[in-house]
């Protein structure tokens, strides 16, 4: 059975003050949580801020993306050896990186690869805009990312998946439970199968990314196939992201 997992994506969002605070009121509320896995992902520059103020928690520490390349003359670029040195996870494929910065399915699964490789656990994020979505290719999409992504890819236990439905994103209005139901249980899932059988594919984490807020995530966690939450900005809040922490636990059994 998949780990309920809930991440906070805070985006280029914080000053380092307002970082320390947001992250040391998490580590009071949600810092001794047993049973649900909390992953913090400021942006690079406080990483190590973060992962100082919530040591001695079992809060995992997260990266909003990385290189794929090891090092080399890449300037401006961070490598999976040094996200892996303060980080367990990363997020890669996130709508943003592909629509803002020209990420393709392919680079996608180049970072997947190099973040496996130096021992961390992929956020894969997948999903359709709108246009798509409306012209009935919303299904095609989905899944031609999740094989493009994992191509290769021969190991599942470290995976993580995230269902942002584009359209959704920073809009404060998220898709129906059914939807994501339907696109995660049915495509990311039957994919994932596909790709590694059961009960592998059935213990990769999915999460629901687009504008997940207390007053929706209930929800949503109550679709047997959503496992948990990428949050966007509702996890600069600490009250919010503890609520979809407590909430994600509580519909899951684990609180």
């Amino acid at each position: 059975m998949a780990r309920p997992t809930v991440a906070g994506n805070w985006k280029m969002n914080t000053s380092l003050a307002e970082a320390k605070s947001l992250a040391r009121d998490l580590r009071a509320s949600i810092g001794d949580i047993n049973g649900i896995d909390r992953v913090l992902c400021p942006p690079f520059p406080y990483l190590m801020l973060v992962r100082e103020t919530v040591a001695g928690s079992s809060i995992g520490i997260g990266a909003q993306n990385m290189n794929y390349q090891e090092k080399g003359a890449f300037t401006g670029e961070v490598s999976p050896s040094m996200v892996a040195e303060l980080c367990d996870y990363v997020i890669l494929g996130h709508s943003e990186r592909r629509a803002l910065y020209g990420e393709t399915d392919e680079s996608v699964n180049l970072k997947v690869e190099a973040a496996l490789k130096a021992g961390l656990k992929p956020i894969l994020c997948v999903g359709e805009t709108l246009a798509q979505r409306e012209a009935g290719a919303a299904e095609s999409i989905v899944g031609k990312q999740i094989t493009k992504a994992l191509d290769g890819v021969e190991n599942a236990s470290s995976l993580v998946v995230a269902y942002e439905p584009v359209w959704a994103i920073g809009t404060g209005v998220p898709a129906t439970p059914e939807l994501a139901a339907e696109i995660m249980g049915g495509v990311i899932q039957r994919n994932l199968i596909a790709l590694y059988g059961e009960p592998a594919a059935l213990e990769v984490p999915l999460l629901y990314g687009g504008s997940v807020n207390p007053d929706s995530v209930q929800g949503f966690m109550e679709q047997g196939c959503i496992h948990g939450a990428l949050v966007g900005g509702a996890s600069l809040k600490p009250e919010d992201f503890a609520h979809i922490v407590r909430t994600t636990a509580g519909v899951k059994g684990v609180s």
